[in-house]
């Protein structure tokens, strides 16, 4: 089934996604401190001393996502075109955090439309990917707005995202199995309705890049 959000209905989903803090840094950095003496460590000894400090700047910028906008990301890069072939970026590097742990979820992301008379800057494709992941997230959740926020900026003819990645909460903890990958897919417009669009998409992102 095609997902179709409107422009207006992308813009209220991102003015919803900037939130004021209810707390202050000070209060996010005594949460910490207070982490680490429930650990058995002693806060106030010279390694730790600015962890608190260094801890709570590191969360916000892998969650900075929270606080990005598609408006302001896309920065009017949405152009009229004739082209309605398929405009594939692939490989791009995705970085997350798991919201059950908060442990890192580290993968790529390829990322397909065919155009309806709009396309993006292909940057910009990468930038949308990098501000669903900066936030807590599951990766079936990350998939689907990547290509939701596509079908809705563009209404193209479809869209196709695929996801794969490791998570450090399976790696590190848990059944510690590394090595093992999770891919996700969301398939909307053509790619879910042709299956020869959606094989030779799946064709090309498994095709190793010769400039590497």
């Amino acid at each position: 089934m095609t997902l179709s959000i409107s422009p207006d209905d992308i813009r209220q989903q991102s003015i919803r996604t900037v939130p004021q803090s209810p707390v202050s840094d000070e209060e996010m950095q005594q949460a910490v401190r207070t982490l680490l003496l429930g650990l058995g460590e002693d806060p106030d000894r010279e390694g730790l001393l600015d962890t608190p400090k260094r801890v709570v700047k590191a969360l916000k910028f892998l969650t900075s996502g929270y606080h990005q906008s598609l408006d302001e990301l896309l920065n009017g890069a949405i152009f009229h075109e004739d082209a309605d072939e398929m405009v594939l970026v692939r490989d791009i590097d995705l970085f997350s955090s798991c919201e059950h742990h908060i442990l890192p979820i580290l993968g790529r992301a390829h990322v397909a439309y065919i155009p309806n008379g709009k396309v993006i800057g292909l940057s910009k494709i990468a930038r949308i990917c990098e501000m669903y992941g900066r936030r807590l997230q599951v990766q079936e959740r990350l998939t689907q707005q990547i290509a939701g926020a596509l079908q809705g900026l563009l209404q193209p003819q479809g869209v196709a995202v695929v996801v794969e990645a490791t998570h450090m909460c399976m790696v590190m903890r848990g059944v510690q199995k590394p090595g093992s990958w999770t891919v996700t897919s969301s398939m909307q417009g053509v790619f879910a309705d042709d299956a020869r669009t959606r094989q030779e998409f799946m064709n090309l992102i498994r095709h190793s890049p010769s400039f590497h």
